[in-house]
């Protein structure tokens, strides 16, 4: 016969931690004020900047209509109007190397653009940054054209929250990519205070302690009170369905005591994520329930293969005691749960590793969702099966003596 891990050994202590976990997770809910909430579940503006020295502004007065666009190759003119031909000028940065020879080229094709440089026009296009906030149309109205050196100084967030000092108490400032891009995602509450001009505030502050000229609007979104109270309550039904569907499934597949413990183990995996979410702030958004998502699936799932290998063995050895098949399943599904896990764990470690922002938030709970799932399959919810059976069992022992069972519980469900 072969030899199997004594898992169930370990039963009580991994549910005298489980509750240590979950109790700090609670305790940390109330003393940090809550979870620090995503701009998608608490109305205000998002703003992303970008802290880049103009490089050349230029205002046109030709005929008809011009409007101006770049990425990171080309940059676009379209002319239209009235009693002119309409065209799109593009103009490759391979082969306009600097803002210079850029800016010629541009004069050249459209008349009546004149340009004011406030760098050098050596200056590479490669380097060239887009906002997001500029109206296209050429004019009288200079258009702003910015860049970004590759070698420039790094701006610290703590120099950033310096410059928002007294705009307003509930202004959240973090990192957004590499040092070096110099990229910050602003979030401002919804208060009486911002609710005028926001976006116009935060630029005119970051503008005053930087330099005018110097910063870049790459995204500004705003998210109303209603949209964000509404995706609050769309979160908790939705997780809520999650629970319901999986009570059924798991109770249609196996019984009523494996899906009781299903779920006990979904409601663990998601106390213990909102407590590491809770303690380390990380931001509550839309990428955290999407995380948080994906955890449970995960779990629930190495749950199934657990459950199902059970199945097999009470069938394969219908006289041995119920903790010893418990054990001998979780020993035979040990190396499927080890490859599964580590060959993940390599994804989304490099997810974490090589990304930044949002995303690397979102790998970070996987990480540790996908331990807790793990945990919580091989030690929590097969714990709460084998208290399940050992209850039938006295209450068995029970009705044959004679003895009373009480009531509520007398309409157990058999292994």
């Amino acid at each position: 016969m072969k030899n199997f891990i004594r898992f169930s050994r370990f039963f009580i202590p991994a549910s005298v931690l489980s509750a240590l976990l979950i109790t700090a997770g609670i305790a940390g809910f109330f003393i940090m004020d809550g979870f620090n909430l995503g701009v998608d579940f608490q109305a205000g503006v998002i703003q992303e900047v970008q802290f880049a020295p103009t490089a050349f502004s230029l205002t046109w007065s030709g005929t008809g209509n011009a409007s101006i666009a770049f990425d990171r190759s080309n940059m676009y003119i379209v002319h239209s109007g009235v009693g002119v031909e309409s065209r799109t000028i593009t103009l490759p940065f391979s082969e306009y190397e600097t803002i210079g020879e850029l800016t010629q080229a541009l004069g050249s094709e459209l008349e009546g653009t004149e340009f004011e440089f406030s760098v050098s026009e050596s200056i590479s296009t490669q380097w060239l940054v887009r906002g997001a906030q500029r109206d296209p149309q050429l004019g009288n109205i200079p258009y702003v054209v910015h860049y970004l050196d590759p070698q420039s100084e790094e701006i610290s967030i703590i120099s950033v929250r310096e410059a928002m000092e007294g705009l307003d108490e509930t202004i959240v400032v973090q990192n957004m990519g590499l040092p070096s891009d110099r990229q910050f995602m602003i979030r401002v509450s919804d208060s009486d205070e911002m609710s005028r001009a926001p976006t116009e505030m935060i630029t005119s502050a970051l503008e005053t302690h930087f330099g005018e000229g110097e910063v870049v609007i790459l995204r500004s979104d705003f998210v109303g009170s209603r949209f964000a109270r509404n995706l609050t309550d769309q979160a908790g039904i939705l997780f809520a369905c999650t629970l319901l569907l999986i009570l059924l499934y798991v109770s249609i597949r196996f019984k009523l005591q494996y899906a009781a413990g299903a779920v006990l183990g979904i409601l663990h995996d998601t106390l213990i994520i909102v407590g590491f979410v809770v303690w380390t702030r990380m931001e509550f958004n839309t990428s955290t329930i999407a995380a948080l998502l994906t955890i449970l699936g995960y779990s629930i799932n190495n749950t199934i293969v657990i459950f199902d290998r059970f199945r097999e063995n009470r069938r394969l050895y219908p006289d041995d005691a119920f903790i010893n098949i418990l054990d001998r399943s979780l020993t035979d599904t040990l190396t499927r749960t080890i490859i599964t896990t580590v060959t993940t764990m390599l994804a989304v470690w490099s997810l974490y590793i090589f990304t930044t922002g949002a995303m690397k938030d979102f790998a970070l709970a996987l990480i540790v969702g996908m331990v807790s799932g793990v945990y919580t399959s091989i030690f929590i919810v097969t714990s709460f099966a084998l208290f399940w059976e050992n209850q039938r069992i006295k209450r068995e022992k029970r009705r044959q003596s004679g003895q009373p069972v009480k009531s509520g519980r007398a309409a157990a469900v058999k292994a």
